[in-house]
């Protein structure tokens, strides 16, 4: 297991550019399986995810190769059922919670497929009910499998329908598209979401030959055709690094230019980043972040504590609450923070607190936030990080602490997260990885 040993208290200063987004390139990945022929996917990012991922990719017999950096070559002329069926197939996908997205594109080609428990991050409960019912409306049975501690899924021909979503799941969404667009006849997804993730995979498999009409609607058709073809695709920018850049920035009085971060596809994030009190200007296709010792979190127009709460696109992105979170800590003002989806992604506030900070911890899905306003400066400790999220949050925090910090079990934050002590550090941090 693998740490971070960070000095605080250093300020950044300089331009970076975000990697691909990890939530676009997992599906994409997936979506290979539906074509025989070549797919070139760009800006992929070199992250844990996608590394176990394309282990993964060629041991279902995809031929996978690396044309330059950050640019991949796969090729699905033949799936290996024998292991697509497997047991070992079972124990890596279940390490990997994005391989649940395999699903469809598996259940679309071959007919054939298993599923096992999610894995992935410690934030709670991911149920996979959205897809599972959204493939079983298509056709699909589904049976447990004692003996290999799974669940299969099989279907003679899979046909389109009519189904309405029982949430705006994105990772159901893909599956269920992905399934979708080798099915005979229509399928219409009713409360679909409409992410920009999802929308660059709807535009890639329209690239290769399916026929989707609704693209960034909640409300999809897709014509199922008989084959697709190969393509080439290239990954938007990762919008959770972007927010996370921008808070680093705030935290630590920082200077800093955020360069081509597909701004029109950011959403409401800015906006969310400016009701801390935080500046930023758009330059183009980038974000300048200007040094600010100060940042005021606004209030509502009635007076009230401002709350930022996660929702569905175009809402806010729930992956961007622990960085909105640990950035208010510093502000003058209160916030409360409300995380719907996962009841124990908030938990991780427990170090906050050791570290200095002013939070209350409501119950598993609300926190309040009482800002030092930078009077009082969080100290350094030592920390584990439970996912992505958490662990970038607390490398924010560490970050603009006084003293030394160590984050444990940044794995997590690999998952997520290029290269990221080496890309800080060329702007002015101080982070030293240890190795085990």
């Amino acid at each position: 297991m693998s740490s971070f040993i960070i000095e605080g208290g250093h300020r950044l200063k300089g331009e970076i550019v975000p990697q691909g987004a990890k939530n676009e390139v997992l599906q994409i990945l997936c979506a290979v399986l539906l074509t025989d022929e070549e797919v070139i996917v760009r800006n992929v990012p070199d992250i844990l995810d996608v590394r176990n991922l394309l282990d993964l990719l060629v041991s279902l017999g995809v031929t996978v190769r690396a044309c330059a950096p950050g640019e991949w070559s796969l090729k699905a002329e033949k799936i290996d059922m024998d292991f697509a069926l497997s047991g070992e197939m079972v124990r890596k996908s279940a390490a990997l919670r994005g391989s649940v997205m395999l699903l469809g594109p598996l259940l679309g080609r071959t007919g054939r497929t298993v599923v096992s428990k999610p894995g992935g991050d410690r934030i709670g409960r991911r149920r996979i009910d959205t897809h599972i019912n959204g493939l079983k409306a298509l056709g699909a049975s589904f049976v447990p499998n004692e003996e290999k501690e799974c669940y299969e899924l099989y279907a003679d021909k899979l046909r389109g329908c009519y189904m309405l979503l029982d949430e705006a799941s994105v990772t159901g969404t893909a599956n269920i598209v992905m399934a979708s667009v080798l099915a005979e006849g229509e399928t219409t997804i009713y409360n679909a979401a409409c992410e920009p993730y999802v929308q660059q995979l709807c535009r890639m498999l329209d690239s290769m030959g399916a026929q989707i009409s609704g693209i960034g609607s909640n409300l999809l058709k897709i014509t199922g055709v008989n084959h697709l073809h190969g393509t080439t695709h290239t990954i938007l920018p990762d919008m959770i690094e972007v927010g996370s850049f921008i808070g680093m920035a705030a935290m630590t009085s920082s200077e800093l230019t955020i360069k081509g971060v597909s701004y029109d596809n950011l959403g409401i994030i800015p906006d969310s980043f400016r009701r801390l009190g935080i500046s930023l200007e758009r330059k183009g296709d980038d974000i300048f972040v200007p040094a600010q010792e100060h940042y005021q979190i606004e209030s509502f127009i009635d007076g009230s504590i401002m709350t930022l709460a996660d929702a569905p696109w175009p809402g806010l992105t729930p992956d961007l609450l622990s960085v909105l979170l640990v950035t208010a800590t510093q502000a003058k003002g209160s916030v409360l923070i409300h995380q719907k989806m996962f009841e124990s992604r908030l938990f991780f506030v427990d170090n906050l607190i050791d570290m200095g900070a002013q939070v209350i911890l409501c119950d598993p899905h609300r926190v309040v936030v009482i800002g030092h306003d930078k009077g009082i400066m969080l100290r350094g400790r030592k920390m584990s990080s439970p996912d992505i999220r958490a662990g970038i949050a607390m490398l924010i925090a560490a970050m603009s602490a006084e003293g030394i910090s160590r984050i444990d079990n940044i794995d997590q934050i690999d998952r997520g997260y290029q290269n990221i002590d080496l890309r800080l550090n060329a702007l002015g941090a101080n982070i030293i990885r240890e190795s085990k």
